[in-house]
């Protein structure tokens, strides 16, 4: 049975709902996953000028925080983001900034990796988000898993970088989208077990 990690950061919950749908792909294959959400670093001030960055903020309070802990204990990790100026948000790149000891042991080297992402705009920078993500992966010698076009659910969803929403006026991911996001974390699970069958049979 893998252990999936999925690892985010979500100011205003678009990006929480496409890890929710990565983990239910994820579990559906019989893995073991952890949610988990990275810390908040914007000032209360300015997450209180957004009404829906607020609710999500009080509404994830009690939930459980990512800790370098579940990138250890995982066989394969998705990492999810909005977009900023085409880059990842500083939340998750603080935690990422984190895991230089883990990196130094090896730890990392062979996990499979993928991420997911989110804008407000159609050219927002969705596809360079992922790609910005993937170097991180690179010095950790990782496995990176796109999305590719390997089921008619990423087909139709049209992204082969990663599961990803544009949310014009505040708009949620539909169900396009997030069923986008179940294959990818159903193919990021498969391929992790495929894995772990083959080193244990090695």
């Amino acid at each position: 049975m893998a252990r999936i990690a999925i690892i985010y950061y979500s100011a205003t919950g678009n990006t929480h709902d496409l890890a929710g749908a990565v983990a239910e792909g994820a579990a559906a294959t019989g893995a073991e996953v952890r949610l988990r959400r990275v810390a908040e670093l914007a000032p209360a001030d300015a997450i209180a000028r957004n009404a829906r960055w607020q609710a999500h903020h009080d509404a994830m309070s009690s939930e459980p925080a990512a800790e370098l802990d579940d990138l250890e204990w995982a066989d394969a990790a998705a990492f999810g983001t909005p977009t900023r100026f085409g880059l990842p948000s500083a939340q998750l790149k603080q935690f990422l900034d984190q895991t230089g000891g883990l990196w130094a042991k090896g730890v990392l080297a062979g996990k499979i990796c993928t991420a997911f992402t989110g804008a407000s705009t159609g050219h927002g920078g969705l596809e360079s988000t992922i790609l910005a993500l993937n170097n991180t992966f690179y010095h950790w010698g990782s496995l990176i898993m796109p999305m590719g076009y390997a089921d008619k659910r990423a087909s139709a969803f049209g992204n082969p970088y990663g599961a990803s929403w544009v949310s014009r006026k505040g708009s949620a991911p539909d169900e396009v989208a997030l069923d986008a996001a179940r294959f990818q974390g159903e193919r990021l699970a498969t391929l992790a077990s495929q894995l772990a069958d083959h080193e244990r049979q090695s």
